[in-house]
């Protein structure tokens, strides 16, 4: 009967490691499921970050382009102002020339000097809100 109870002690402890393994076993297999459901979380995370890099690098592209067209057009605008600004200021070199001329004219028609200097003074402040407009034009570009 010894021979039978210490059989059976053993054949109990082993069972109960069995248990013990199954049970381990199972806690693990648990385990496993639960990183590979986070593997396929992280795998579609990783997707939309890649898409998300690809929609920031072409956005990106597309502000290249539209710096370098809006570089150009402002170049353009810049030429074309600096342009009319240089015409600007020969029309008026012509002007003050003219009024100059109508002054001496009229100076000497009337034999006045007076309206010479009204008229010059008149040129003078016609010339300075004409320097004043463009600095205000070439501040605004």
């Amino acid at each position: 009967m010894q021979g039978f109870s210490m059989g059976f002690v053993i054949e109990s402890f082993v069972s109960v490691l069995l248990v013990m393994t199954i049970g381990y076993c199972y806690v693990l297999n648990k385990r496993l499921k639960n990183l590979q459901a986070d593997k396929e979380t992280m795998r579609d995370m990783i997707g939309d970050l890649v898409a998300a890099t690809n929609m920031a690098n072409s956005a990106i592209g597309q502000l290249k382009e539209v710096a370098t067209e809006t570089d150009m057009t402002l170049n353009a605008r810049l030429e074309e102002a600096e342009r009319f600004s240089v015409e600007l200021a020969n029309h008026v070199v012509a002007g003050q020339k003219v009024v100059e001329k109508i002054a001496k004219i009229t100076s000497a028609a009337r034999g006045s000097e007076t309206i010479a200097r009204v008229e010059n003074r008149r040129a003078g402040m016609a010339l300075e809100q004409l320097a004043i407009h463009e600095r205000r034009k070439g501040n605004a570009a």
